[in-house]
């Protein structure tokens, strides 16, 4: 802000004045298509956005390792059980076969 200076015991007005404004683009601001963007606003702005992004990719990256590791655990609790069914069988089967064996 212009402040007054003193000269010779009197006020002056100093040589710094406001710049100039324009009325158009002030009342009609759609039809102004020369307008200024604030750096610092538009660097937060932007860095806020890729903060986002990169908040949501972690987001992502860790819901996907979740499920890869529920899917690994359901193919390991599926597989497991295959097993044990297996084993299940032929200790039956060599159970039956025992008890109708030639050999007792």
């Amino acid at each position: 802000m212009a402040s007054p200076k003193v000269m010779n015991g009197t006020l002056a007005a100093s040589d710094e004045t406001f710049p100039a404004a324009d009325a158009q683009a002030e009342l009609h601001p759609a039809q102004n298509k020369d307008f200024q963007v604030d750096p610092v606003s538009s660097d937060v702005a932007t860095t806020s956005m890729e903060n986002k992004e990169r908040a949501e990719e972690r987001r992502k990256k860790k819901a996907e390792e979740r499920t890869d590791a529920l899917q690994t655990l359901k193919s390991t609790i599926i597989v497991s059980g295959a097993i044990l069914a297996v084993v299940g069988a032929v200790f039956v089967v060599t159970k039956k076969l025992k008890a109708t064996s030639l050999f007792n």
